[in-house]
């Protein structure tokens, strides 16, 4: 009898004690369930589409989009403030700035690239100290569906909105919708703003084809396509009133754009992004004043003319084991070419002073290549080469001889290069202070030393930049 006391009081025991563990592991699964659920709520308010930021491994190409990673929730927008100051040292004059046969995309042919924003002229900007164009950002999810960017560019009182978007937030698996104004993809340089760029300028080429940023108003596609290989396409459509085009008062879209751009992993230490890229635009009184060999004032116009412009790049990246923290390298190269045709009304002052008309074209092309190698925590070198062709020109009146073709001969002759080489230091990530040389030849028949210190500094939340 005792026994059977005791069988049951140990089975009690033990049911009890099962009953116990039971309970307190489904209240750990229901707090773990709980935090679970709240983790997925805060990941629902983030868009899963904006850009990532650099990879962690060098063998991870990323998306190209243009947004910001967001970090923000809908109730407080996330902002930063990017300080971009220099001190310029220039041999030559830099009000005499010129990119030897290229059309100044400001519609002048000097000045320094503030005058009129990123769409500005030539010009390397201004000698001794200067802040130049303040960045201020701002971005946040909408709602679950949308997320929106708006940056704007402060410069001595004046404010320039760069890009104001809104992006939708990867509802459709690999599609993104951007509406609104924003850098066009075309190209790999073009959609970076001017603090993310490894040197202190922008290469020749990009300020000749795109004025430093081509962007547009209008709307943006891109499909991320569910390849091994990262495999991106995209499509623009927009108003085209910027360089190379121009405001024409009407319906419809004046610009394209189509891009692609494709990647991959080489180990695990390795990865590379190729891309090609096409923009169609027209230009209707589009104007720039210049100078004519013997000195003559100039005044250019022109109407319907038809810009087409082909581009392709190329970026590869190192990192040993994937890790760039220690050391990474960094090279790329852009190609672009232009063809160009319409009519051209040729207005100088002098002797047979008069407006010429006649049919206009050319094709121009020109390149750049670059390698940035960071050798040990913090700091990095860096070397660029850039050169222009202004190519083949045919305009009606130097055909038949109304007016000189010393002009036209020293286009053809004339190929604007220049070789730059920069260190910089970073004291973190949102600090970097930079000095940079160049050897400048884009003028006619002059050679400028270039000296520049530049220090670019983020205050508050920044997102990370495209691969």
């Amino acid at each position: 009898m005792n026994r059977t006391y005791l069988a049951i009081a140990i089975a009690l025991t033990l049911s009890f004690s099962v009953t116990a563990r039971a309970q307190d592991q489904t209240e750990e699964i229901e707090e773990l369930r709980q935090r679970v659920q709240e983790l997925e709520d805060r990941l629902d308010q983030q868009p899963t589409t904006a850009e990532p930021g650099l990879p962690t491994t060098a063998a991870q190409p990323t998306t190209t989009s243009g947004a910001p990673a967001p970090t923000s929730n809908k109730f407080n927008p996330a902002v930063s403030l990017i300080l971009n100051a220099k001190y310029r040292y220039f041999e030559l004059d830099p009000n005499t700035y010129t990119v030897g046969g290229f059309i100044p995309p400001g519609g002048h042919g000097h000045g320094g690239e503030e005058e009129g924003g990123h769409g500005g002229g030539f010009g390397p900007g201004d000698r001794g100290f200067s802040l130049d164009e303040t960045e201020l950002a701002f971005s946040a999810n909408v709602d679950p569906y949308w997320y929106g960017f708006v940056q704007a560019g402060v410069l001595d009182g004046g404010i320039d909105i760069e890009e104001a978007y809104i992006q939708n937030s990867g509802y459709v698996p690999g599609l993104l919708v951007k509406a609104g104004r924003f850098f066009s993809g075309m190209g790999y340089i073009n959609e970076q703003h001017p603090h993310a760029w490894d040197f202190v300028d922008a290469p020749l080429v990009q300020l000749a084809m795109n004025g430093i940023n081509y962007g547009d108003d209008g709307f943006q596609l891109r499909y991320v396509a569910p390849t091994p290989l990262f495999l991106e396409f995209g499509l623009e459509a927009g108003r085209g009133a910027n360089f190379p085009g121009s405001e024409r008062n009407e319906n419809g879209p004046n610009a394209w754009v189509g891009f692609v751009h494709l990647g991959g992993d080489v180990g695990f230490s390795n990865s590379y992004q190729i891309g090609a890229s096409y923009r169609d635009t027209t230009a209707d009184e589009r104007e720039y004043d210049d100078e004519d060999s013997l000195g003559n004032e100039v005044e250019n116009l022109f109407s319907d003319l038809k810009s087409k412009t082909y581009g392709v790049d190329f970026v590869w990246k190192w990192a040993p084991n994937g890790d760039p923290s220690m050391r990474n390298f960094k090279f790329q190269a852009e190609y672009y070419r232009r063809k160009e045709d319409g009519q051209l009304e040729y207005d100088f002052e002098g002797e047979g002073a008069g407006p010429l008309d006649g049919p206009y074209s050319s094709e121009q092309d020109g390149w750049y290549a670059q390698g940035v190698w960071q050798f040990m925590p913090r700091w990095r070198v860096g070397v660029r080469y850039d050169r222009l062709d202004s190519g083949t020109l045919n305009y009606g009146p130097i055909s038949d001889g109304t007016i000189s073709r010393e002009d036209l001969q020293q286009l053809r002759e004339h190929k604007p290069e220049r070789a730059s080489i920069m260190v910089d230091f970073s004291t973190s990530e949102f600090a970097r202070f930079r000095l940079q040389y160049s050897q400048d030849k884009a003028r006619f028949d002059e050679t400028d030393q270039q000296v520049i210190f530049q220090y670019v500094v983020s205050l508050g939340a920044h997102g990370a930049h495209r691969f």
